[in-house]
C-alpha cells in the first residue's frame, strides 16, 4: 500500500524538472521551491519544520506531528523529535520497521507515541504531517528518516496542495492511528504488544477500512 501523486501543478512540475535534469547530469546541484530533495535540503527542511512545531509549542500555539514511514533510523532526526517532545510537541509515529526513538521515555519521549501496522498489504507509505500552528502541512515522500535516504540518495518529499487529497490523507492517518486490530504499540521498554480493543469498542482495521472508504467514494 503506497501513495503517489499525478499532477500538472506547475509549482511541482517545474521543481521536478530540476530533479530530472540533475539525474541526467545536466546540472550539478538543484534548489527547489516546493519539493524537498535529498541529499541537498531534505534533512534541513524537515529539521526546520520540526523546530517550528517546537517554537509553536513554546508559544502556546497549536503544534504536533504525525510521521509515517518504513524506518526511523537517523540519530539526528531522532534527537530533533526528542527536543520537540521535551517542549510539549505531541508526536505520533507510525513506523513499520526500525524505530530508533523510544516513545514514552520519561523526560525525553513522554510526548511521543509510536505504533507499527503489519497486515495483508505492505505498509509502504511515507506521510509527514505538521500541525503548523493550525494550518497543517502534509508531505508525501520517497524517503524514510534514515541516513542513507537523507544524505546518500536522491529522494523527494512533495507537499500536498489539493484539499480533496489532503482530506483523503487525513482520513487515512486517522484510520492508522485508530487501528485496534493489526496495530502494535512500541513503548519505552521497546516492547511490541498489540493495541487491543477495549470493551464495547468497535473493531478498526486500518487497511480494510481505508479500502472500503475508497470503494464507497468510487461508487458515489
Amino acid at each position: 500500500a503506497d501513495h503517489g501523486l499525478l499532477t500538472a501543478d506547475s509549482r511541482l512540475t517545474e521543481d521536478a524538472l530540476q530533479v530530472f535534469r540533475f539525474l541526467c547530469e545536466e546540472v550539478e546541484t538543484i534548489s527547489c521551491t516546493h519539493l524537498l530533495v535529498a541529499p541537498f535540503e531534505l534533512r534541513t527542511r524537515f529539521q526546520e519544520m520540526i523546530e517550528k512545531e517546537s517554537a509553536n509549542a513554546r508559544a502556546g500555539a497549536f503544534s504536533g506531528m504525525v510521521l509515517k514511514m518504513n524506518a526511523l533510523e537517523d540519530q539526528g532526526m531522532a534527537d530533533a523529535l526528542y527536543r520537540a517532545a521535551k517542549v510539549g510537541v505531541k508526536t505520533d509515529l507510525i513506523v513499520r520497521g526500525i524505530c530508533r526513538v523510544r516513545p514514552g521515555l520519561p523526560g525525553v519521549g513522554a510526548r511521543i507515541k509510536a505504533r507499527s501496522i503489519v497486515d495483508r498489504f505492505l505498509e509502504h507509505a511515507r506521510i509527514y504531517r505538521f500541525v503548523n500552528g493550525g494550518s497543517p502541512r502534509l508531505f508525501l515522500a520517497s524517503a524514510d528518516l534514515m541516513k542513507r535516504n537523507l544524505d546518500r540518495r536522491v529522494e523527494v518529499a512533495f507537499p500536498i496542495y489539493d484539499p480533496d487529497i489532503v482530506e483523503e490523507l487525513e482520513h487515512f492517518l486517522h484510520l492508522q492511528l485508530s487501528d485496534n486490530t493489526k496495530a502494535r504499540i512500541l513503548d519505552a521498554n521497546q516492547e511490541n504488544h498489540y493495541v487491543g480493543r477495549r470493551a464495547g469498542e468497535p473493531r478498526v482495521e486500518a487497511q480494510d477500512s481505508f479500502y472500503q472508504w475508497l470503494e464507497s467514494r468510487l461508487e458515489s
